[in-house]
């Protein structure tokens, strides 16, 4: 399976950014990658491209049932294979994700990111002009978690199986503002903020994969880091989840001169307790 999934991840997603179906009888023995291009053939264009929205493979539910399995396999032997990790979410959380789109159609704020879809990436971002801000402003501090634990945000890969495309932005949406999850919660991306923030999000979201992740994630943190994790980080994130405003109706473009402490405020995120024996992950 996790060959069939690697292969299937291969040919559908190229660097270029069009998907192409590919071509009847090219020899391929990938069960997974026949039965997404048997599927796809009746939705693309005649030049053979998805045409729901740019990114768009479309699949059925025995397709995102093989997909979903893959992926589940291949995200908990690797967990930094954000790839599975992206198409796990899109295959498993239909449910979830239309809820979290309700949630935002019913809020003042989230309803204007469903109708403006602002995108997080270094093209959209000020990068430069964020540095510049005070210190203790939420984008400062963004950037400070940038700089420290060396990513971007040019990291999130874009949705490709989610069928409807509200629904697909909703996804890339949470996608992009989980660095953001990070920086409000004081989180660093080792294996124990991972886990924290994926508590934090699994309570948040509703979504299989954060579940997935949140109880399986423990699993490979140290045994002297094990304590650290279920008595202080995973009451505290679960609390974190169940008392904050959902995330997803934040437009924390709007916010970067607010200071992070009163927008954890605002959302209802706590304090992180103090941490007993805080170690290396």
């Amino acid at each position: 399976m996790a060959g069939a999934v690697r292969t299937l991840w291969a040919r559908t997603y190229p660097r270029s950014g069009m998907v192409k179906i590919p071509a009847p009888g090219t020899g391929t023995s990938n069960a997974v990658l026949q039965t997404v291009r048997a599927a796809s053939m009746d939705t693309v264009t005649e030049d053979g491209y998805c045409s729901i929205y740019h990114t768009h493979i479309p699949t059925n539910s025995l397709q995102k049932a093989l997909l979903a399995a893959g992926s589940a396999f291949m995200s908990l032997y690797d967990p930094y294979r954000h790839d599975m990790v992206a198409v796990l979410a899109e295959t498993t959380g239909q449910l979830a994700v239309r809820t979290l789109r309700d949630r935002m159609r019913n809020d003042v704020e989230g309803h204007r990111i469903l109708q403006e879809r602002p995108r997080i990436n270094s093209s959209t971002l000020d990068l430069t002009g964020l540095r510049e801000l005070p210190e203790g402003t939420f984008g400062r501090e963004y950037i400070r978690f940038l700089d420290v634990n060396r990513v971007t945000p040019d990291s999130r890969m874009p949705v490709r199986f989610v069928d409807e495309e509200e629904l697909a932005y909703v996804i890339q949406r949470y996608r992009e503002v989980h660095d953001f999850m990070h920086t409000l919660l004081g989180m660093p991306t080792n294996i124990l903020g991972e886990v924290a923030v994926k508590w934090f999000e699994a309570v948040q979201t509703g979504l299989p994969m954060c579940v997935l992740g949140a109880v399986f994630g423990p699993l490979r943190v140290s045994t002297r880091n094990i304590r650290v994790l279920t008595r202080d980080l995973i009451p505290w994130a679960v609390q974190c989840g169940r008392a904050a405003h959902c995330v997803l109706n934040i437009y924390y473009e709007n916010r970067w001169d607010q200071s992070l402490e009163s927008l954890r405020e605002e959302i209802g995120i706590i304090p992180c307790p103090p941490l007993q024996c805080p170690t290396k992950a």
